[in-house]
Parts: structure tokens; C-alpha cells; sequence
């Protein structure tokens, strides 16, 4: 799954992107970061310039339009294009109140939404503004695009009833579909890869927590537990890569067995 004279920006710089950077490099791939944590942004950067990896970043805020209009110029300056992008970038809502839908304020509702759906809309515009650019023709692919959804949109559970997270997925997994249906006659190929349970930093709370443990055992039995970011990480390779270069509109569950793993209450 040679990445080599790519360009890939990953949105995010740690847990699944971080994860990705790493793979995206090691599989020849530059590297173009961009987070609103400029400290994991640098911290990256180095790890991956030490391994030999050309890297750039920028710290940015992506629920911001012109900051990640910005950034994507920053990248094409620095690196003369863009092949792929990994969007990773969001966050649980549960600090506004997300939880049940009766029970989720009205900004708790609108503040989730927007940190889960305006990153992806923004960086797979952006992204495919630049690829645009790229040579191509019928046949040819110009740039693959693959966002990060979540399984709890097609496949809910009780114990984690985070209804507007869930639902900023599920509109995403919408905008990847009718992104994918318009621009394959371009040679853009736009995916989502929908993960279970991952081990990330922000899913530490759960982490710590015996009967969630006990239910990711249960619901994710290929992976005993958390999924790792790397297995996230691996499917987004492959999406981003020329083996998959007939590929598009599909949402990839990375799930453990959770869709098809009943759990007993």
C-alpha cells in the first residue's frame, strides 16, 4: 500500500491520527498535520521528522472556516499539492450535555454537532479544492478522501447514548455518500471508516471504567476489549491507497464484531 510522492493531510495529532500519521509515513507519504493543539502538533512533527518523514503542520482550529482555508494553502505552499486526506478531527459532546435526547440542552445539541460535522465539511472541501488541481483523467484517481464516522450511527447502545454525537455521525456518513456519488466522474474518492471502541485519549474516561471494559470485551470479541488506534489506522491506509482505487462511497466499519455481536443486559 506504497503511499510514496503523496501528499496526505490528517486532521488531528493524536490517538487515530496520530496512529495514521505514523502509517501514512512509513508507507512513504508527506505528512501535512493540522490540530487545535499546537503542543501535539509539534510533538508529532518530531517524531515523524526523526523517522525520516517530510512533515509540516499547522495548529488551527477547524470548526473555523478561515483558519482551515489557511492551513490547506499552507499545505499546497509547503508541498505543491494534495493526494489524501484523513479526517479525524472531533470531540464527545458529553462537556455540553450530550447524553439522552431529553435531556440534551439546546446548545449542548448545537455545540456537539458543529465540533463533529463543520471539521469534516471544511477539510473534505477544502481538500477536494485542491485536488482539483491534480493531473487526471477518466479512470485516473486525483485524491481520496477518508473521514472518520463512528459505529454508534448505524448500531446504538443503551450504554452509550450520546444521541447528538451519534447523530453528527450519521450526517457525516450522508455528506461522504453524496461527496462520493458527485465527484467520482473526477477522479475523487470519498470513504468513511466507522470504528468501535478505540483506545485513544479520548476515550480514557471509558477506559477507566470496569462495567465499559466488560462491555467492550463482550461487544468487540475480535479484539478482546478497545480496539487500537493502528487497526483504525490500517483501514484508512487502505482506503487512501491504490488498492483501493475502485473503491468509493463506502463506509468501512473497524468494529471488533460490535454490529453483529449481541451483548445480554
Amino acid at each position: 500500500m506504497d503511499l510514496s510522492d503523496r501528499v496526505v493531510v490528517v486532521t488531528g495529532a493524536s490517538g487515530i491520527a496520530a496512529a495514521g500519521a505514523r502509517r501514512f509515513g512509513a508507507e512513504g507519504a508527506s505528512v501535512y498535520l493540522i490540530s487545535i493543539d499546537e503542543g501535539q502538533c509539534r510533538s508529532l512533527a518530531a517524531e515523524l521528522t526523526a523517522s525520516r518523514v517530510p512533515v509540516s503542520w499547522r495548529a488551527a482550529d477547524l470548526t473555523l472556516e478561515e483558519a482551515t482555508v489557511s492551513a490547506f494553502a499552507d499545505c499546497v505552499e509547503h508541498f505543491g499539492k494534495v493526494d489524501g486526506l484523513f479526517a479525524v478531527a472531533g470531540a464527545s459532546g458529553r462537556a455540553f450535555g450530550d447524553g439522552p435526547l431529553d435531556s440534551i440542552p439546546i446548545d449542548g445539541w448545537a455545540q456537539t454537532m458543529a465540533i463533529n460535522t463543520v471539521p469534516p465539511f471544511l477539510a473534505a472541501r477544502e481538500a477536494v479544492l485542491a485536488m482539483k488541481q491534480n493531473p487526471g483523467s477518466a479512470g485516473v484517481n486525483r485524491g481520496s478522501i477518508v473521514v472518520i464516522g463512528s459505529v454508534l450511527a448505524n448500531h446504538p447502545s443503551r450504554l452509550f447514548a450520546t444521541h447528538a454525537y451519534a447523530t453528527a455521525k450519521g450526517a457525516t456518513a450522508a455528506m461522504v455518500r453524496s461527496m462520493a456519488a458527485h465527484y467520482a466522474s473526477e477522479g475523487i474518492r470519498v470513504n468513511m471508516v466507522a470504528p468501535g471502541l478505540v483506545r485513544t485519549p479520548m476515550s480514557e474516561r471509558a477506559a477507566r471504567d470496569p462495567q465499559t471494559m466488560a462491555y467492550a470485551a463482550a461487544k468487540q470479541p475480535l479484539a478482546g476489549g478497545f480496539l487500537e488506534a493502528e487497526d483504525v489506522a490500517s483501514a484508512g491506509l487502505f482506503l487512501l491507497s491504490d488498492r483501493a482505487s475502485r473503491i468509493t462511497g463506502q463506509v468501512l466499519e473497524v468494529d471488533g464484531g460490535w454490529g453483529v455481536t449481541e451483548v445480554g443486559s
